[in-house]
């Protein structure tokens, strides 16, 4: 397989699941407020604000808008051209890359997310962000669920369908961190938000942003922080648990390499597999214990070394480089066009 498709397939499908990460979190967050009836201006803006926080994208932020309000919040990480990482761009790129690799899909999975580019760019996707952004967020989840289970049902099991799965799954994870990672930029001086009722909404809205209730609940009668990260981190179970979605990648890349599971004939299967057992071994006292946002600032920092490592092994293809010492310099400018793509969610 090209490494130039690979490369392409795992990006067409990782910016579909950020735009649907996406999309799940400003839904939850606003669905949340409606349970914060009395909150004025000013706290409201401390529900909004940790959102950019989350993503990683404060300063860019900043340097379009003068506050984080509910409004700039919205239309920042919806529609705004000026940032990459907005739910419309990432479908924009996602369909670029998908059609610069239009011969290796099925007709159905172009045409839905065609389909998907199409909606997001139209006079009716402006209409229900202005009027009835439920509806509007729906509509993005549903077609990117529908986009990768039409993957799921039209692509074979071979490479093509391991990178799309590697996007996929370091992606959801890394998203998965920044929802939990929410929680440690809440204002904790007021009464509304550190009360329990308030802390049995926050962390409701978690597992909503995850799909996670039902099969918390199944497993949890008691909603709390300890239980819910606990779920969302080290479940081997939940498709979309951190310790899941590693498990994936780790499956993925020795599919591809053909080594077998347990070893490594590359650093991508090695940081993977340190991580896999790092999130199987580990627990969730020992991440409360280390301080939950720099316990989850790490892993977003080992899953972007996951990320430069599987570019480093299947894209950059080092043994040409150095049988090639002479265009060290190109490959170090595209190492630094992957590491930049990589970062934007930082």
């Amino acid at each position: 397989m090209l490494s130039r498709v690979a490369n392409t397939l795992y990006w067409m499908v990782r910016y579909v699941e950020r735009a649907d990460n996406l999309a799940r979190l400003i839904d939850v967050n606003q669905q949340l407020l409606l349970d914060s009836e009395s909150l004025d201006s000013e706290r409201l803006r401390g529900f909004w604000q940790p959102i950019i926080l989350s993503t990683g994208d404060e300063e860019a932020f900043h340097s379009i808008y003068d506050q984080a309000g509910s409004s700039e919040v919205i239309r920042y990480l919806t529609d705004d051209p000026r940032n990459p990482n907005s739910i419309t761009s990432c479908i924009a790129l996602a369909r670029e890359n998908a059609r610069t690799v239009r011969d290796q899909l099925s007709d159905e999975l172009w045409e839905e997310l065609n389909a998907l580019y199409l909606f997001s760019r139209s006079d009716e996707a402006g209409r229900l962000v202005a009027s009835d952004p439920p509806r509007y967020y729906e509509r993005i989840r549903r077609s990117a669920v529908t986009f990768l289970g039409i993957a799921a049902s039209t692509t074979a099991r071979d490479e093509e369908w391991d990178f799309m799965d590697l996007g996929r799954y370091l992606e959801r994870a890394d998203k998965t961190t920044r929802f939990l990672d929410v929680a440690s930029y809440l204002p904790s001086d007021e009464d509304e938000v550190a009360d329990a009722s308030s802390d049995h909404l926050h962390w409701s809205a978690i597992l909503r942003s995850c799909s996670a209730l039902g099969a918390f609940r199944a497993v949890q009668r008691q909603i709390s922080a300890k239980a819910v990260v606990d779920f969302l981190l080290f479940s081997p179970q939940f498709p979309r648990s951190v310790h899941y979605c590693v498990e994936r990648v780790d499956v993925s890349l020795h599919r591809i390499s053909g080594t077998p599971r347990g070893t490594f004939s590359n650093k991508a299967e090695r940081e993977t597999g340190r991580l896999l057992a790092d999130l199987a071994y580990g627990s969730v006292d020992e991440a409360f214990g280390a301080g939950l946002h720099g316990y989850l600032d790490a892993l977003q920092e080992r899953f972007n070394a996951i990320g430069e490592a599987i570019f480093e092994s299947y894209v950059l293809m080092p043994d040409r480089i150095q049988t090639n010492a002479v265009r060290e310099p190109r490959s170090s400018s595209a190492l630094a066009a992957w590491q930049m793509q990589q970062q934007q969610q930082q």
